[in-house]
């Protein structure tokens, strides 16, 4: 089975995320609302208590899909299409009359703000009438399928349906000059390597903003031509649960990737790399989305990193640019606890630079 599966028992990248984190994970069936993964861990702890005098971090991480972008006709995006090519690939017989679009398969509730893993294993089931479990062991040759599908078109065709929202180029260019105490990366439902080429084709990873990526992470998984224009951060790649008909899994699973991209940001900055000889410290990360799966992921991983002591500050700074509004996200965030959970609703996004930049409390 797929390293990526979970169902309540260790796997083998949960087992190096949680050594790498510090993160806890009891060996029995977990409350759906509880993480498979998460205590505040070596490398990160190490950043966190440490008593010397330090120099502050913040690390920032983007949702994509309504955040920094929006898109138009995403069933027939070159995305969107990569999701039946690699089903029908991988589990059938490669009919293209075999596997429908996502959209003419599943629910609404069944994709938007969820992770291609889940998408995939609910799709193979509502086309083919595979069980979650044995689709999800060929979740790795699904998620190759898929960016070997992109990594066949050029930039314009990534990119054609997909519009950079207002205000985020500028915003990113502005980040890219502060990289002195500011690491950028992205928390997303998407395969890492499509996630590359989607923020190339959009004109994103020009703006310098993003971070490369760990050496871990680097190291971890291949992407054929898009090797050198990775970045850090937290995919759909990264991890799945399995879990298809827990509709809470959506943000859960990416409850995950916030804290995969944690422990790669804590190993970048004890790699020491850097304009500062001055110890680096992780002492706020925030989580930029316009989805309830963003605003409940962050939420979720600031309530169980503090179960376990820590002093690292989680923000979100939830933008009404998709599909849902200020109001309806404003209803999740729930209430602020200064020093701890430190939400934001923007209605107009990173349209404004200074005031999301006062938002994500970085100014």
């Amino acid at each position: 089975a797929s390293a990526l599966f979970c169902s309540g028992k260790m796997t083998p990248a949960l087992d190096a995320v949680s050594r790498a984190m510090g993160i806890m994970v009891r060996k029995r069936r977990l409350s759906p609302r509880s993480f498979r993964s998460l205590r505040i861990s070596a490398a990160a702890a190490t950043l966190l208590s440490s008593p010397r005098a330090s120099q502050a971090f913040t690390l920032l991480t983007f949702d994509v899909d309504g955040t920094l972008v929006s898109s138009s006709g995403w069933a027939e995006s070159a995305h969107g299409r990569a999701y039946p090519h690699a089903v029908k690939t991988v589990l059938g017989n490669g009919d293209s009359d075999q596997v429908p679009s996502v959209p003419d398969a599943l629910r609404r509730e069944e994709y938007h703000g969820s992770t291609d893993g889940l998408i995939l294993l609910r799709l193979a089931r509502a086309a083919l009438q595979t069980p979650p479990q044995s689709a999800a062991a060929h979740l790795d040759d699904m998620f190759a399928c898929m960016y070997d599908y992109i990594s066949e078109l050029d930039d314009e065709e990534v990119g054609a349906g997909l519009t950079v929202l207002p205000g985020v180029i500028k915003t990113l260019e502005t980040l890219a000059d502060m990289d002195d105490h500011i690491i950028c990366g992205l928390v997303t439902g998407n395969v890492e390597g499509i996630a590359r080429r989607k923020m190339r084709a959009v004109g994103v990873y020009q703006t310098g903003a993003l971070t490369p990526p760990s050496k871990s992470q680097a190291a971890s998984k291949t992407w054929p031509g898009a090797e050198d224009i990775g970045f850090v951060g937290g995919f759909g790649s990264d991890y799945c649960s399995g879990d298809v008909d827990d509709a809470d899994r959506n943000y859960l699973d990416r409850g995950e990737q916030i804290a995969i991209a944690v422990d790669r940001c804590s190993e970048i900055l004890l790699s020491g790399a850097g304009k500062s000889d001055q110890p680096r410290k992780l002492k706020r990360v925030v989580h930029i989305g316009d989805a309830p799966a963003d605003v409940l992921a962050a939420k979720a991983f600031s309530e169980r990193c503090h179960e376990g002591g820590s002093d690292l500050c989680v923000g979100m700074v939830a933008v009404a640019t998709g599909s849902y509004s200020t109001d309806e996200l404003q209803e999740l965030t729930g209430e602020q606890k200064k020093g701890t959970w430190e939400p934001v609703v923007l209605e107009e996004g990173m349209a404004d630079t200074q005031a999301f930049l006062r938002a994500c409390g970085v100014v």
